[in-house]
């Protein structure tokens, strides 16, 4: 089976720290810089799987890199290179505590809420009569506060948000306005692949001079869930399910086993052949996303690549400032 990153242990000149996600592993630099990993790591209902997913996170960066990219013309972005198939550097910001979850549609969390009776979501009121996976009247933004390592993300409003002080009212607005800009292009990058953008969530850092930037992914298939345009009326006017791009097919196969993340559950163990279809889904995610034919990075040795390649561009950007 192809080797999968699934942690790293890297001493970079200057390292000041190191902090690791579920999926991404940072490593704070001098320089206010910051280098960040996409492992090959799995994370669904908030739990880390056992096994790695070969190319996860070479696919993830190199979305991620390109979308922000492609958005930075709207709202600034703390990228500054991707010097490793797996690896982006940036300057470093102070996060905010909460996550922008932006919903075009009645999908994933927002459908099993709705299903389960609730008519508000964040503190937004939701129509009668809809259907999992039919169009919201129009894009509704529903935060979740950022989970400490191992914590689940959890759902609050944007009164709750201000009023608790996690966020100035000025500082949101701001947010606010990013986001609906953000899903707004991310919509139309999107069309033009024929996929619809169904939900996706942002995450905003301040640089030390007080400027508010996107961090962290954009538009992944873990950020992001897409239908498919062609067919999508059909499916919805008889009932069925959407076909879509996002890991959403991961959280199907784990409650098909008993496993939502609950108290008491047992995580299932994914066998090799079913890591190796999900690796492919990821590849055709890939595909679908940016139109371009996927390259798997060497992964022969993953650690020295990355190494290897972060230390020449360590060298040469330090030597220009």
């Amino acid at each position: 089976m192809t080797p999968a990153l699934t942690q790293t242990d890297f001493n970079f000149p200057g390292q000041l720290g190191v902090y690791k996600g579920k999926v991404r592993e940072v490593y704070s630099l001098q320089d206010n810089l910051l280098v960040m990993i996409a492992t090959d790591r799995l994370s669904a209902f908030d739990v880390i799987m056992p096994k790695g997913i070969p190319f996860k996170g070479q696919i993830l960066n190199q979305i991620a890199t390109r979308m922000m990219q492609q958005t930075s013309d709207i709202v600034p972005n703390w990228l500054l290179a991707s010097p490793d198939p797996n690896v982006a550097v940036g300057f470093r910001c102070e996060p905010f505590k909460v996550e922008m979850v932006i919903r075009g549609y009645l999908a994933g969390h927002a459908a099993r809420e709705y299903k389960a009776g609730k008519r508000s979501l964040c503190g937004v009121p939701l129509p009668e009569g809809l259907r999992e996976n039919d169009r919201l009247p129009a894009p509704i933004i529903t935060p979740a506060t950022k989970a400490e390592q191992g914590d689940h993300d959890e759902d609050i409003s944007r009164e709750e948000i201000i009023s608790r002080g996690i966020v100035s009212e000025a500082d949101y607005k701001v947010l606010e306005e990013y986001t609906r800009a953000l899903f707004q292009r991310g919509t139309e990058l999107a069309a033009e692949k024929g996929l619809l953008l169904v939900d996706t969530k942002y995450e905003f850092g301040k640089t030390p001079d007080g400027k508010i930037v996107l961090i962290d992914e954009i538009h992944t298939p873990d950020s992001s869930r897409y239908f498919y345009e062609a067919g999508y009326e059909e499916r919805q006017a008889q009932g069925e399910p959407q076909k879509q791009l996002s890991k959403e097919f991961v959280r199907q196969w784990l409650i098909s086993h008993n496993f939502q993340g609950l108290e008491g559950q047992t995580l299932p163990e994914m066998p090799d052949d079913y890591i190796a279809t999900v690796s492919e889904r990821y590849i055709e995610l890939y595909e679908q996303i940016t139109g371009l034919t996927f390259e798997r990075a060497e992964t022969g040795d993953i650690h020295k690549r990355i190494e290897d390649n972060v230390l020449t561009f360590l060298q040469s950007f330090r030597a220009e400032h």
